[in-house]
């Protein structure tokens, strides 16, 4: 029989609070056993869920989201190497895109970034007039819009 291990013991070593991890468990993103007091017990392995739920919102996904891709893990065993090589493998993409959006926040944090303010000197410049509002709302050269070319 595997090692389980009761909540607190799980909340320490996944770094998650124990109001957390009943949440995971009735939205069925973990597995627990009950023990005859009724107290959770949690298999070793689901600390890897654990973290990848953690990990997983890091970048932006929704639990629902979350708990789509577990769900494709296999439901009979402990997961394998394989079984998270291809989970992981879908969110490469959505992880990249993730790395690109907070490079252009650090590079942007002294730049202008089409928001409207026109507070910095180089708003001015960049966004003479707010001729970013024209492309849409919100702060369109952190969305990944341009300044237009102005003529020389």
């Amino acid at each position: 029989m595997a090692e389980l291990l009761n909540i607190g013991e799980v909340a320490r070593r996944s770094g998650v609070a124990s109001s957390a991890l009943r949440f995971y468990d009735e939205r069925d993103l973990i597995t627990s056993e009950r023990a005859g007091s009724g107290h959770r017990r949690y298999p070793r392995s689901v600390l890897r869920r654990i973290a990848f739920i953690v990990f997983a919102q890091r970048v932006g996904l929704t639990l629902d989201e979350i708990g789509a891709e577990l769900a494709k893990l296999p439901p009979d065993r402990v997961p394998t190497r394989r079984d998270w090589s291809r989970l992981s493998t879908k969110w490469t993409a959505r992880i990249d895109d993730r790395i690109h959006e907070l490079e252009r926040l650090k590079l942007g944090l002294t730049e202008c970034i089409g928001c409207g303010c026109l507070s910095l000197n180089r708003c001015r410049l960049s966004n003479p007039g707010d001729h970013a509002a024209s492309l849409g709302p919100g702060p369109r050269y952190w969305i990944g819009d341009r300044p237009a070319k102005r003529p020389t």
